[in-house]
């Protein structure tokens, strides 16, 4: 799904995505440094794509060699890209 299609095409894409977001949350949050999930476009090189994903958050990325299978994080789920980006450390002011 890509920025540029219809609204309500866009809508439904992104409800479909917050629901898969629903199902996986807590297998998510349970791998190593994630920190938050949400639905938005996946990042490449700093920069926002036309592409709709699941985000995962972490405080930081760890090289896939250094994770079990169990630890890793996914490519897809149900379908839907998933969109690993580091945002450092979350801490209430």
């Amino acid at each position: 799904m890509t920025q540029n299609e219809s609204g309500q095409d866009l809508r439904a894409a992104t409800n479909r995505i917050m629901a898969i977001m629903q199902s996986h949350k807590g297998e998510l949050l349970a791998k190593p440094n994630v920190v938050g999930v949400a639905v938005g476009f996946r990042q490449v090189k700093g920069r926002s794509t036309d592409t709709l994903a699941l985000v995962v958050m972490v405080d930081h990325k760890i090289p896939q060699n250094l994770l079990t299978p169990e630890q890793q994080i996914p490519v897809t789920i149900e379908g839907i890209p998933i969109d690993v980006q580091e945002i450092g450390e979350i801490s209430a002011q």
